[in-house]
């Protein structure tokens, strides 16, 4: 059942004269939209969490169950609530990069050191400038960490989402694969989430080591 690579070249060039452009531009701006939403949302719930002890107490509990939810159980709700139009696959997506995004955040936030605190107490700093001169910058690094995290699990959870009546996507060429026991379009299906994943990643890298380049570590 497995392929031989000119079967693959052969699929992928067929596929390339016809709609796979397409279905690469679908899933990406799928993943990117969601991606946006979900980790944009995370970085405000987890501020706040990671700030004040009142409000984790009472958010905290609540997202500790709702990330013990695996993706699939999703979707029956999500498709009750919101179609299988493009809202419900984006949701999925946007949920999947909530949780890694919050969690790293307040992780970040929470573990910033004391002494930082301290001095910018002895420079009579306000709040504000403290959150935004001394913990935000210092828990940075914890914080595009979990974005990167965040980036990586929307491309799981686009599968996820394409799989659920959906006509166009990379997600839906595994599912056309499957459904037309034609193997070799399932593999060239992993292969570009392999790569359009690391591409994404990598961009991630380059944009967290400029962000983060006041940095004093070790260079490999």
């Amino acid at each position: 059942m497995l392929s031989a690579p000119s079967s693959l070249w052969d699929s992928f060039l067929e596929l390339s004269t016809g709609d796979l452009w397409l279905h690469i531009w679908t899933s990406t701006w799928r993943v990117f939209l969601g991606f946006f939403i979900g980790s944009s949302l995370a970085l405000i719930f987890a501020i706040l969490v990671g700030l004040n002890k009142q409000v984790e107490d009472f958010l905290e509990p609540s997202f500790s169950a709702l990330k013990a939810i695996p993706s699939l159980a999703w979707i029956p709700l999500l498709l009750l609530w919101l179609g299988i139009d493009e809202t419900s696959k984006i949701t999925l997506i946007a949920i999947g990069a909530f949780f890694p995004t919050y969690t790293n955040t307040v992780a970040a936030i929470q573990g910033v050191d004391r002494k930082l605190i301290e001095v910018a107490q002895v420079y009579r700093l306000k709040y504000l400038q403290q959150i935004k001169e001394i913990i935000l910058p210092a828990a940075s690094p914890g914080i595009l960490t979990g974005l990167r995290n965040s980036l990586s699990l929307a491309w799981m959870f686009m599968i996820a989402a394409e799989l659920i009546a959906a006509t166009q996507g990379i997600g839906y060429l595994l599912s056309d694969g499957r459904e037309t026991s034609r193997p070799e379009i399932v593999i060239i299906a992993i292969i570009l989430l392999a790569v359009l994943g690391k591409i994404t990643d990598s961009l991630m890298k380059l944009a967290e080591n400029w962000l983060l380049r006041w940095r004093d570590v070790v260079k490999k």
